[in-house]
């Protein structure tokens, strides 16, 4: 697609509803360029991605949010990290045979869903909820109604647009406080039902709000990019072998003339030899010395 991956918030002015609509074709892409998941495995880690960036737009706050899937089954472990700045990245683990056309229990056996949130500021707080829906939507809208009693409806869309694999998704939740709005909310969520693949993938924003509510006044905030971006780096990976034990790595650059580190998300290899890990070391005890 051409345009940018975006998140757009809405407000209903006539209903104590608020919703969130998002495109992350591309960032989906790119999470799973160089992997080669099975279909199966690559839808999930959409849904999770659509699911964790309308979360992460749910949340006010400067920070991180994990959304992963953990089960027996032989997708074991699908991840999608995001922060406020709607900054995505994420990966699976597949340890077993899967099949075309795999369901969300087929591919996870008995498992969980699991929410992290790390604030910059704050105490950082899980959630753990049982796959007992039938699909990531169901599963999620069960953890809002446990953890915080919103009435909430998501609804996410995969599928192609413009020939490449496209992945969008509307939230919409009651505001705080404001439990009499029901009968407006089962109807909005009625509405929000009849969204075809298509037309979220492939139409802009604002056309689709205006199908979906143009007999409701719709306020739409100034939209935010989603975008595909790893954490990993050349200097992480030195700190982290930093604080390996020193015997360790000179077994490791004995045997195999260097140090290659492969970040799992971006496929990203960081090499380091027998010079740069006595440049490291070397940093160290400097800024060691500094401390002391």
């Amino acid at each position: 697609m051409s345009q940018q991956d975006q998140m757009h918030r809405y407000l209903f002015e006539n209903h104590a509803v608020r919703g969130e609509l998002v495109n992350v074709s591309q960032t989906w892409r790119e999470i799973t360029a160089g992997h080669d998941y099975p279909q199966p495995v690559q839808q999930i880690l959409g849904e999770l991605l659509v699911a964790t960036s309308l979360l992460t737009a749910t949340l006010k706050f400067d920070g991180d949010i994990t959304v992963q899937l953990q089960g027996d089954g032989p997708l074991n472990l699908a991840v999608i990290n995001g922060n406020n700045q709607q900054e995505m990245r994420g990966v699976a683990r597949v340890q077993g045979e899967i099949a075309d056309g795999s369901s969300l229990k087929q591919l996870v056996g008995n498992g969980y869903l699991i929410i992290t949130i790390s604030p910059k500021e704050g105490e950082r707080y899980q959630g753990v909820v049982g796959l007992e829906g039938d699909t990531l939507a169901a599963c999620l809208e069960d953890y809002f109604m446990r953890s915080e009693q919103l009435p909430t409806r998501l609804f996410i869309h995969t599928g192609e647009a413009d020939g490449q694999p496209g992945a969008g998704g509307v939230l919409l939740q009651v505001l705080p406080a404001q439990d009499s709005q029901m009968d407006d909310f089962s109807h909005l969520a009625t509405l929000t039902e009849t969204l075809k693949t298509e037309e979220l993938l492939g139409l802009p924003a604002t056309e689709v709000l205006w199908r979906l509510y143009h007999q409701e006044e719709v306020t739409v905030y100034d939209p935010q990019p989603v975008c595909f971006k790893c954490t990993c780096s050349r200097e992480r990976c030195a700190d982290v072998l930093s604080t390996l034990p020193q015997h360790e790595v000179d077994e490791i650059l004995a045997e195999d003339g260097n140090i290659d580190m492969h970040c799992d998300y971006c496929g990203s290899h960081y090499v380091f030899d027998a010079v740069d890990i006595a440049a490291i070391r070397s940093g160290s005890a400097a800024a060691d010395q500094q401390v002391h």
